[in-house]
């Protein structure tokens, strides 16, 4: 639940292309995460969702524009440091080694070890309650490419949560996820903002961040056409233009539901 209005991340006027792309991706982004919050960064594939998420941690570096990280200067942080404050889920992970499922999620500690040394009965601690947090402690000794993409997914979260971070990037972390399963995610991502952590994922799924999120940013075409609590941000008339078609949002039981419109002849069928 968000409880502060302090940002956890502010992008300002972040300016970002790719290399060798003429296309920019963001002219001028400026946004603020709330700390504590679930925020769910949502819209169409091609909004910019993960070029965010990644812009966030590092992985790419803005043209012109700050991010800042707990009010402070993203590049004024350690390699060390950013480790321990910024965990990320990516969509999909290349994995070379043969790794058991524990000692993948083992690597989640690196941040908090010094240069050689070895994992410790503490670490070993936290990265087993990592895995019972998605329920996935009796795949501790799998080889981890013997397990499914479902199976894969739930165990690359472990890892992020094995790293206790303040702030966890969460990239499409239910795309490969049965209906049991997604539901276990979320209640991981709710709990974590019960502890303090602020949680940012993006999702195409307008109905996935209304069960989880509290504040949201509605993303096209790399603008940022809305973003605010849950009841002032999700509504038909801002859905619609995020994704140009047609969308209802309705209350049926607690739970807001959305419908979209779908050419004639159509089965209605998800991207």
């Amino acid at each position: 639940m968000m409880t502060s209005h302090t940002p956890a991340v502010t992008l300002s006027n972040i300016r970002f292309s790719y290399n060798g792309h003429t296309r920019t991706v963001f002219e001028a982004l400026s946004l603020a995460i709330p700390a504590r919050s679930v925020t769910a960064v949502l819209g169409p594939n091609g909004a910019g969702k993960s070029t965010l998420l990644h812009l966030i941690l590092g992985l790419l570096a803005p043209a012109a524009g700050e991010i800042l990280l707990e009010q402070r200067p993203r590049r004024a942080f350690s390699r060390r440091e950013l480790g321990q404050l910024v965990g990320l889920v990516s969509q999909e992970e290349t994995i070379p080694f043969s790794f058991t499922v524990l000692e993948y999620v083992l690597l989640g500690r690196a941040p908090h070890l010094s240069f050689l040394e070895t994992p410790g009965a503490q670490d070993f601690e936290v990265a087993r309650r990592a895995l019972a947090q998605v329920g996935a402690v009796e795949m501790a000794s799998r080889p981890i490419q013997a397990l499914s993409g479902g199976e894969r997914q739930l165990v690359m979260i472990a890892r992020a949560l094995a790293q206790q971070p303040r702030i966890l990037l969460l990239d499409e972390p239910t795309s490969h996820l049965d209906l049991s399963n997604k539901g276990r995610v979320l209640n991981v991502i709710r709990q974590l903002a019960n502890d303090g952590v602020t949680s940012i994922f993006t999702t195409h799924e307008p109905e996935l961040a209304a069960s989880v999120a509290d504040y949201v940013v509605l993303m096209h075409a790399g603008e940022t056409l809305a973003a605010g609590a849950l009841d002032e941000v999700f509504t038909s008339e801002n859905l619609s233009r995020t994704y140009e078609v047609p969308v209802c949002v309705l209350q049926v039981a607690g739970r807001r539901l959305v419908v979209g419109e779908t050419p004639a002849g159509t089965t209605g069928r998800g991207t």
